[in-house]
């Protein structure tokens, strides 16, 4: 008699409601074969879970409610048994380079069908990997590209750090020039303080110390410009 399988469980990680209950509903759907078996909307939520939940797979989305995803990966990893599988609607390759080399098992891009995601959560569990050709080309010859021989590109790697909402909000400065925060939060739809928390984050992972600085290396490395 052949022994029951294992359910996968599986912890969601999305700062969208509606995202949450769509992707609960579709792996509630396959049990036994797995389940969700906890969610959270946000960086330290997901921290506060994990030691308790210890999934099989966590989904990982990258933009959380402005804070980078890629920051509590590591985290997520510590525990030796979770996998992580990066559900995300980002396009930049550099990111999600950056988030395979970190630990990441795969990328499951947020357009992706029901069937893919499921499929991709199995292979996930099984320790195989979830790319695409190219990816796994790119990110298997930085692997095996001796560290010495690897030119640096530290612009290139903070950029990649920038969420979709910080890159807005450096638009907006650039855009808006010399208008105070007060402005440039009412043109971005947010509260005076909720962009200064966001210009917090963004100055720290550019390596600047304020919007002088900030607004002169949007210009210099052309972060100025919105996504085509």
């Amino acid at each position: 008699m052949k022994p029951a399988e294992q359910t996968i469980r599986v912890m969601l990680i999305d700062d969208h409601q509606t995202m949450l209950w769509g992707l609960g509903k579709l792996i509630d759907g396959e049990k036994p074969r797995m389940e969700v078996v906890g969610t959270a909307r946000g960086c330290e939520e997901a921290l506060a879970k994990i030691e308790q939940l210890v999934p099989d797979v966590v989904l990982l989305d990258l933009d959380l409610d402005g804070k980078n995803g890629l920051d509590i990966l590591p985290t997520l990893l510590a525990n030796g048994i979770s996998r992580v599988l990066i559900l995300t609607g980002e396009r930049r390759q550099a990111t999600l380079d950056v988030a395979v080399l970190s630990g990441a098992r795969g990328i499951v891009h947020k357009d992706a069908s029901a069937e893919q995601v499921l499929k991709a959560i199995e292979k996930t569990h099984r320790g195989e990997l979830w790319l695409d050709r190219e990816a796994l080309g790119r990110v298997f010859g930085e692997l095996m590209t001796p560290a010495a021989a690897r030119k640096p590109d530290s612009e290139a790697e903070k950029k990649a750090t920038l969420t979709a909402k910080e890159q807005k909000i450096i638009h907006t400065i650039v855009e808006g020039s010399g208008a105070s925060n007060k402005t440039l939060a009412q043109r971005l739809f947010i509260s005076e303080h909720t962009l200064c928390n966001h210009l917090t984050s963004i100055y720290h992972k550019l390596d600047v110390s304020n919007r002088l600085e900030l607004y002169v290396y949007a210009i210099k490395h052309q972060l100025g410009n919105p996504d085509p």
